[in-house]
C-alpha cells in the first residue's frame, strides 16, 4: 500500500503527539509513552551497566519524510570519525542546546547544520514517543514532511552521506528483522531493516517501528 502525503497528514493528526511527551523511559516506573533500546529484552537485568542516576541527556531528531510521488525517508550515515556511534545510520539531529526553544528547534537547527536542509522545506507533523538510548539520551523524534527541491550540504565532520529509503519499505513489517548480539555480557534483541548497502538498526530502527505502529495501527 502506497502511503501518500495526504494519508500521512491525516494519520499523523490522529496518532502522533501534538507536543513532545514529558515521559522518559525508566524501568523503575510504570510503562508509559516512551520507548527505549531495551524494549525487546526480557532479561530483568537488561539495564545493568546503565547509570540511572546520571542525568539523562536531552536530544531531538528529525524523522524527515520527503513528499515525492513515492514518499521516502531521509537518513544519514554518521561520520566514521565521530567518537560515538561512528558510521551508523541515523536521523539528522543532536543534543538540545540551552538556546533551543524546544525539541523542534533542536531538530531543525541540527538538520540544517548537519546536512544543510533548511526549515523552509520542512512541515512538522507531530512527535513520536520519546526514545531512550543505551548511551543515556532521551531523544524526541519530530516527524515532518519535506518538500522536494532542496539541495543538501553535508557537514563531513559529522555526516558521511545522506540517502533516501522508500517509506513503504520501512512501513512494511516484513522488513522489520529481529537481530541479537552480546552487550555487556547479555543478549540484546533489536530491530534491523537492511536496505541495499545500508544496515538500519538500533535506535533509528526502533523509531521507525514506532511510526509504523502509530500510522498503521487499526
Amino acid at each position: 500500500m502506497l502511503i501518500t502525503s495526504e494519508t500521512l497528514r491525516q494519520r499523523a493528526a490522529e496518532t502522533l503527539h501534538r507536543q513532545p511527551s514529558e515521559h522518559i523511559f525508566d524501568p523503575r516506573r510504570p510503562a508509559g509513552s516512551a520507548r527505549s533500546d531495551f524494549d525487546l529484552d526480557s532479561d530483568p537485568g537488561y539495564m545493568n551497566g546503565i547509570s540511572l542516576d546520571t542525568p539523562v541527556r536531552q536530544a531531538a531528531v528529525l524523522f524527515a519524510i520527503v513528499d515525492r510521488k513515492v514518499p521516502t525517508v531521509l537518513l544519514t550515515q554518521r561520520s566514521n570519525d565521530l567518537p560515538s556511534h561512528p558510521g551508523q545510520i541515523s536521523f539528522a539531529g543532536g543534543k538540545v542546546e540551552p538556546h533551543d526553544k524546544d525539541p523542534l528547534a533542536t531538530a531543525l537547527r541540527e538538520t540544517e547544520e548537519e546536512i544543510g536542509l533548511a526549515a523552509d522545506y520542512i512541515e512538522p507533523l507531530g512527535y513520536l514517543d520519546n526514545y531512550r538510548t543505551g548511551t543515556n539520551f532521551n531523544v524526541v523524534p519530530v516527524v515532518a514532511l519535506v518538500s522536494p527541491g532542496f539541495e543538501l550540504t553535508i557537514d563531513k565532520r559529522e555526516v558521511e552521506s545522506a540517502f533516501e529509503v522508500p517509506l513503504d519499505f520501512l512501513m512494511n513489517a516484513d522488513n522489520h528483522e529481529l537481530h541479537q548480539r552480546e552487550w555487556k555480557g547479555r543478549t540484546r534483541t533489536y530491530y534491523a531493516m537492511p536496505y541495499d548497502d545500508y544496515f538500519i538498526w538500533g535506535a533509528t530502527a526502533g523509531m521507525i517501528r514506532n511510526l509504523h505502529e502509530r500510522l498503521l495501527a487499526p
